[in-house]
């Protein structure tokens, strides 16, 4: 019986897995929203929100913890850069999912994943030459 087991397989080896999440992982912090379906949206928020979490404060320690799940020192660099400081007055929550409907080929019940917060939009040249 399945008692108390938290992971959800999705029908796939834990290898496979965690090559799917470590993907999903790298996407979101690349686009800061990334559409798959609901249960993947929902097993790949869990390691986000960790990922944030730890990013927040920075250390070596964190970094390394951070460098496993993504494998490249750029989105490492980026994540606790300019994604963790925009987060560091939050206590979580830092994504969220939003439902799309169905996908047309299978009917399987697709998502949005992004972070609450956006990145802040660039000033125009107009709006900087005015000030």
């Amino acid at each position: 019986m399945r008692h108390s087991k938290t992971t959800k397989k999705l029908g796939r080896t834990k290898s496979h897995r965690e090559a799917m999440i470590k993907n999903l992982l790298r996407s979101l912090i690349i686009y800061e929203q990334i559409r798959t379906t609901v249960a993947k949206a929902k097993l790949a928020r869990r390691h986000a929100e960790r990922l944030i979490r730890i990013a927040i404060d920075k250390s070596v320690a964190n970094n390394r913890i951070a460098f496993e799940h993504l494998q490249d020192r750029s989105l490492v660099k980026r994540l606790t850069d300019e994604i963790a400081p925009r987060f560091k007055d939050y206590n979580g929550g830092y994504t969220r999912i939003l439902r799309l409907g169905t996908r047309p080929g299978d009917s399987a019940e697709m998502a949005l994943l992004e972070l609450v917060i956006k990145k802040p939009k660039e000033q125009t040249k107009k709006e900087s030459e005015k000030k």
